[in-house]
């Protein structure tokens, strides 16, 4: 059985590609070096100058002397034993990346009853996790609610399905995500009207973008795929059904409900007069 890896400066910077160790900053790199080559300097000097060899001769035995120590014996002693000393501006920033706040997306199921929200929030500031937004979509079971976390960096996927799960949630899924998942579905929905506005067919394109889905070919589009609500077909009267796929995370009335609002702006602009569309 092997041992688990040491949390050494070593394991944490070199490369996983190269394994070189980045590049010390140049000063710590020099103060290492003075410091382990100055006693090697002197103990040399101080055993050649008593020698009664010629003044020429001392001269390079002493060249040649320091120079294989430097490089045999200094460089690497100072890189070996000033490590952590030589390498601490990057384990510094290192760390300091490694425990930022990560941004992710949550969906779970919750019981539509007084308490619910409540139970599920306290779960998560356990992990001292921030909620950034929030939208409650009814559904059938319940309701289905979406949040936007701001998480410490050392918690994880399995961490955050837990806390979802000790908190009442039911057939939750979380995703890693930037801060665009800021801009409220309201607010692109509306930014996406005004482009099929200009261009009704765009509306693929702006449907695709709206929910973070693929385009679906139509030739794939007749397949049966997973009944787990991750495909949404719009209907359309010029292009036909369009079909969304987005798996692992299933479309919500809400955004289903804005899909077909764009598809119904697309297709009274695309019937009007030329002269009457906006400019």
């Amino acid at each position: 059985m092997k041992p688990p890896p040491q949390n050494t400066p070593a394991a944490e910077l070199r490369c996983e590609v190269c394994g070189l160790m980045p590049e010390p900053p140049k000063a710590r790199l020099t103060l290492a070096n003075v410091a382990v080559m100055l006693p090697i300097e002197l103990l040399v000097h101080a055993l050649v100058v008593e020698t009664h060899l010629p003044y020429v001769a001392k001269v390079v035995v002493l060249a040649l002397t320091a120079t294989v120590l430097v490089i045999w014996v200094a460089e690497p002693s100072a890189a070996r034993i000033l490590l952590r000393w030589l390498h601490a501006p990057a384990l510094r920033h290192r760390r300091q990346l490694a425990s930022a706040p990560s941004l992710w997306r949550a969906r779970t199921l919750l019981r539509d009853q007084p308490g619910s929200l409540q139970r599920i929030t306290a779960a998560l500031a356990r992990l001292d996790t921030n909620i950034l937004s929030i939208h409650v979509h009814p559904v059938a079971d319940g309701v289905l609610d979406e949040f936007v976390l701001s998480v410490p960096g050392e918690v994880g996927e399995r961490e955050l399905l837990a806390a979802l799960r000790d908190g009442g949630g039911a057939g939750s899924h979380v995703w890693p995500t930037t801060a665009l998942a800021m801009a409220d579905g309201q607010t692109r929905a509306l930014s996406l009207a005004a482009r099929i506005a200009a261009t009704p067919d765009e509306l693929p394109l702006a449907v695709a973008e709206l929910l973070q889905a693929r385009i679906v070919p139509p030739s794939d589009a007749g397949a049966e795929g997973p009944d787990d609500g991750t495909r949404l077909k719009i209907p359309t009267a010029w292009h036909g059904p369009i079909t969304f796929s987005r798996p692992g995370e299933p479309f919500t009335p809400a955004e289903s409900a804005r899909a077909h609002r764009l598809a119904e702006l697309a297709e009274i602009l695309a019937y009007r007069p030329e002269d009457s569309r906006p400019s």
